[in-house]
């Protein structure tokens, strides 16, 4: 089994959330009382309070408190990715894809603030995310848009001499940047304005004369 084959096959069996009932509603309680208040401040007591849940069953599902947060965003990249997904489905060119892309990535950040916040703010403060499993949907992700900018190359629409890595770093750092302060500070995201500023700015610097 290929790379993206074993990604699209980890999307695919890992795409619905759990069916204990415990479980879920753990997860909908962290998502709920992030919404008011930063992660340090949570306490496990609130969660199982909020979710009726037993607080044992935190360390039982989730191993702590952060595993918890890990599992609430890995159930929003989930989602999205699956969503972009079939929206990609329907596009063609790659430039097209990546417009898409960007789009969708501004909008879920201005739609959905704790998946924002935790993402922007939250879990990467903390070393053991980049061990977890739902670090590997970011590296899936972000291989997702590497292989839209090969496609890309491969069509001569977009410039070989700039390694596609570094293409799919600018566009996730331009949208960090672009949403990041109106994240903080609770702000309106003008999404279709960003996207549209960040997509000129960066295919103006990576498409070629003829694309």
């Amino acid at each position: 089994m290929s790379r993206l084959e074993n990604d699209q096959f980890y999307i695919q069996t890992h795409g619905k959330a759990s069916s204990a009932p415990a479980k879920k509603r753990l997860a909908k309680a962290m998502a709920l009382l992030l919404q008011g208040k930063d992660f340090n401040s949570i306490t496990t007591a609130e969660i199982s309070r909020t979710a009726s849940a037993n607080e044992a069953l935190i360390y039982r599902y989730f191993k702590d408190k952060r595993g918890l947060l890990h599992q609430v965003l890995h159930d929003y990249l989930l989602e999205f990715m699956n969503q972009v997904q079939h929206d990609l489905q329907k596009t063609r060119g790659a430039i097209n894809k990546l417009r898409l892309l960007i789009q969708a990535h501004i909008s879920v950040y201005d739609n959905n603030r704790v998946f924002a916040k935790i993402l922007l703010l939250e879990a990467r403060s903390f070393p053991g995310y980049f061990e977890s499993e739902t670090y590997r949907l970011v590296k899936i992700y972000g291989k997702m848009i590497i292989d839209i900018i090969q496609e890309g190359i491969e069509e001569g629409q977009i410039r070989s001499d700039i390694p596609a890595v570094q293409i799919r770093n600018l566009i996730l750092g331009g949208i960090e940047h672009f949403c990041l302060a109106p994240v903080i500070f609770g702000d309106d995201i003008p999404v279709d304005s960003a996207a549209e500023q960040l997509s000129t700015l960066i295919f103006q610097g990576i498409t070629t004369k003829s694309a």
